[in-house]
């Protein structure tokens, strides 16, 4: 009885600690204190692992765009097919003439992707899990949309929101829903982003602070929690490729509905 009692006690007791600050990795930290005007500049960790982002992608595809042997490289048919891979997007999703916007879709893909994959780097910081970077990307990609739709198409991008054919007593219905269908554009491509890198990094913390408390009371002599520890080690190694998935996925995803949402600003009318 009174063994166990006390692996109760100390499964309780490490149950407790898992829960210990896991939104902790997801502070902002000043790096450099900056100020112009009273307008705080500080470059933070934020700022850092986007910068660190940036720079590798434009090494990466810097150091492939260099290698011009006859026959590709590892590093060249990665960037290639990374090229091939973005172009297919475009043009499948938003045609030929949507490939005016190829640049601006790559560079989001891999700026989204590299961003990801750091934050899967122990001790590094994921900066699509802020909601301030995922809602500024989802701004700029509405931001064009709109703009350039009003540019090519004039007020003939306002047939976005009525489409033709429909009765006319219909439209009093289906124009707010289109509007407010539009409107959440931006707000759930912004949502999506966030709430999986953030969810899926709390979850990797929590098992991983699961693990280490449960096995760190098995060496104490519960042997219960140290089987019950490698079950969650396991759990923690499964969720770790899962989340290495969903880092790729996801800037898939939002590339994808950025093409999505550009075809419509080329063609307004359905």
């Amino acid at each position: 009885g009174g063994s166990n009692r006390r692996d109760r006690e100390r499964m309780n007791f490490a149950l407790q600690n898992t829960a210990i600050d896991p939104i902790h990795q997801f502070q902002v930290t000043k790096w450099l204190d900056l100020s112009i005007g009273g307008v705080d500049i500080s470059f933070t960790n934020a700022s850092g692992f986007m910068l660190l982002g940036v720079v590798l992608c434009i090494a990466f595809f810097g150091y492939a765009a260099s290698k011009k042997a006859l026959v590709p490289g590892r590093t060249q048919s990665m960037a290639e097919i990374g090229y091939g891979f973005v172009a297919d997007m475009v043009r499948s999703t938003a045609g030929e003439e949507g490939l005016r916007f190829f640049p601006f879709v790559f560079t989001l893909f891999f700026f989204v992707f590299f961003a990801n994959m750091i934050g899967m780097v122990p001790y590094a910081f994921t900066t699509t899990s802020h909601l301030v970077v995922t809602g500024a990307l989802a701004m700029l990609v509405i931001s064009i949309v709109i703009g350039f739709g009003i540019w090519k198409n004039g007020l003939s991008f306002f047939k976005l929101f009525a489409p033709s054919g429909a009765p006319f007593l219909i439209y009093l219905i289906l124009v707010p829903i289109e509007i407010i269908s539009f409107l959440a554009r931006p707000v759930t491509l912004a949502l999506r982003l966030f709430a999986n890198m953030l969810a899926g990094h709390i979850m990797l913390k929590l098992f991983a602070t699961f693990a280490a408390q449960l096995i760190g009371a098995a060496l104490s002599g519960a042997v219960f929690m140290g089987v019950v520890g490698l079950l969650a080690f396991g759990m923690g190694v499964a969720l770790n490729a899962l989340e290495l998935l969903v880092a790729g996925l996801q800037a898939y995803v939002f590339a994808i509905l950025t093409c999505v949402y550009l075809n419509d600003a080329l063609h307004p009318s359905h």
